[in-house]
Formats: structure tokens, sequence, C-alpha cells
């Protein structure tokens, strides 16, 4: 199965135009869709999830035409949103097994025994009956796919659910979506890099709503071999070299400034040729845009 996104495009009351033709084809696995903040990532999946209409397009899970037929996909659909509220003085398994009844799941020992697999699912079994204004941000985030997942969706939509999780957690988490996305599309949507680098086989960057580039990460990342070299310069020499090469980053190193570029021939000038990784593919792509 396949979520096919045709020609999908959305303007909002302000004029914003948040989505241009954005066309995407995206596999049984994990999907990352990378993009800064505004790109229009969010728009994107929330007009996936039918949570907003498109201005025109299609989108369609298999044979299953997501505009027409909203509820249709609602019942194979699991959504993790960027921000989402909790009641903090229920526990776990009582807020599980009332998501459980709004799904259509009314058999209560059918009930029982799913919010039991998706606890144990998201290792959150042991605190079951722990009130969730006592969960910690990793929690609450595997929470959030564990009420994601009890309809054994075909299509998991996750936007932004790494952010603000430390070290740990965000490993627990990567597993966790590793694994669902065995036998479901999962779309992971974010401004993190990485998340994309650790997960997904697919991915596109999206930038102020066009899909600007898509592929396989590490053969973006071997398209980009060679090309990539670095310098410490001063701070009063930056707008120069920005003016004679095209820069992609400039992070600080000992404090001062270290630009990255990419060149198709060796510059000389004192850069330093460097690995590629997926941080240079998606900042060559922005700064292309930009």
């Amino acid at each position: 199965m396949k979520l096919v996104i045709e020609n999908l495009n959305k303007t909002y009351a302000n004029g914003v135009q948040a989505l241009q033709n954005v066309s995407l084809e995206i596999p049984t696995g994990m999907f990352g869709l990378l993009g800064p903040n505004g790109a229009g990532k969010s728009t994107l999946m929330r007009t996936v999830a039918t949570l907003q209409d498109a201005d025109s397009g299609s989108i369609k899970l298999g044979a299953l035409n997501v505009q027409s037929e909203k509820q249709e996909l609602r019942k194979v659909l699991g959504y993790l949103p960027q921000q989402f509220g909790l009641y903090p003085k229920m526990t776990a398994e009582v807020l599980l097994n009332h998501f459980a009844v709004l799904k259509g799941i009314t058999a209560k020992k059918q009930r029982k025994e799913l919010v039991a697999f998706v606890l144990q699912k998201t290792n959150l079994y042991e605190v079951r009956n722990q009130h969730l204004g006592g969960f910690s941000g990793g929690m609450k985030q595997r929470f959030g796919i564990a009420q994601a997942i009890l309809n054994n969706p075909k299509l998991l939509i996750v936007d932004e659910p790494t952010a603000g999780l430390d070290p740990k957690e965000r490993n627990r988490f990567y597993n966790l979506l590793s694994e669902i996305a065995e036998n479901t599309i999962v779309v992971l949507s974010t401004h993190i890099v990485d998340d994309v680098k650790e997960l997904c086989t697919q991915m596109a960057i999206i930038n102020a709503g066009n899909v600007v580039l898509q592929g396989n990460p590490i053969q973006l990342i071997e398209d980009l071999k060679g090309r990539i070299y670095q310098k410490t310069i001063r701070q009063d020499e930056l707008a120069n070299y920005k003016n004679s090469y095209q820069v992609i980053s400039e992070k600080r190193f000992l404090g001062k400034p270290l630009i990255q570029i990419v060149s198709d021939k060796i510059p000389g000038d004192g850069f330093v040729a460097v690995d590629s990784s997926l941080e240079d593919v998606y900042f060559n792509q922005i700064n292309i845009q930009n």
C-alpha cells in the first residue's frame, strides 16, 4: 500500500500559500518530511489527516480517496500532532480505554487486551495506573503513540515527535517508531535532521510550501560526496565569503566562524574537504531556495 499525494495546494485566508503543487509517493516504512518551521509540514500533515481541506489536488491511501472518504480514512489512521493535551488527573490505562471506545472498540474484553498490548508496546505498562500529569515529556510522547496505534493503523502520522526529548527518550522513541514502521506507513514530520538520518529510508525536504528534494537519504548524501569544504574564518570575513562561495552553513569553532561550502571544484583558499552529511543536503537545499 502507498500514500500518493498529487498536486496538493493550500492557501490560507490571509494569503499565505502553505502548499504549492506538493506531490509525494510514500510506501510502507518510515518516511521523513524535513523542513524548517513554517515550511508547510504541519499543513500537509493536517490535510492528509482530514483535519482541513486542500484547495486542489488529490490524496489516496491505496484505493481510498482520502478527501471524499474521510471517515474511512480515519478508521485506519493514527495521528500524533505536534501539540496535544492530556487529562492530568486520569491514569494512562483509563484514558486509553476511553480512546478505544471512541475508536469503536466496544467489546470490553477486546478493549482491555488491546489497551494492555499498546501499553506494553510503548513501555508504559508498569505506570498504567499513574496519573498522566506526573508523566515526563518522553512518557507523554509514548502515550501519544499508544493512543495513535490503538486501531492498528495503516497510516501513522507523527508531527515533530522528538522536540524537547532527552537523548535516552529520543532513542527509545526511535526504536518504537521503527518497529511500527515494519508494517505501517509512518510519516515523520520534523525539522530535526538526525530524526530522518536515524530512521527513514525515504525522505523529502519541503520549504516555503514546495517539495524541493526527495529520495533515499544515503543516496542524497552520496550525491554531495566530494563537494563539501570547510574553513575557519574571522567574523569580519564572513560577508565576503558569502559573496564569493556557496556557503550552506556556519557555526562556531573555538569562538570563530566555521563555514561550509558546496563547490564542484577544489576551492583552494585554505578550504579543507570534509565528508558530506544529511545536514549538508538539507542546508544546501534550503539555501538554494532562499
